[in-house]
């Protein structure tokens, strides 16, 4: 395997754990936003309502994007496969 094919490999894999993170951390991104901007509206400072949302969100959208995710995963495993397979 030469340095180019390497290279490659690991450019996939960067994309793959990009794609496979993005819609997680979109989410908790937005879901982190909203509710600062209501505490800091309505002065509540309690530190569960910062994160309670965040974790039923995130674990809501992880249910919602996991046959996402599972077919990106798969599709960069078999494509890997194809890679090893092609050089033996």
């Amino acid at each position: 395997m030469d340095t180019a094919a390497v290279l490659d490999v690991s450019r996939d894999a960067i994309v793959v754990l990009l794609k496979l993170s993005a819609p997680l951390m979109i989410t908790a991104l937005v879901i982190g936003l909203i509710v600062s901007l209501f505490q800091a509206l309505t002065q509540i400072q309690e530190m569960t309502l910062a994160f309670v949302p965040k974790i039923l969100v995130v674990f809501l959208s992880l249910l919602v994007f996991l046959p996402f995710m599972i077919s990106t995963l798969i599709t960069f495993t078999e494509g890997l496969a194809e890679r090893i397979i092609g050089i033996g």
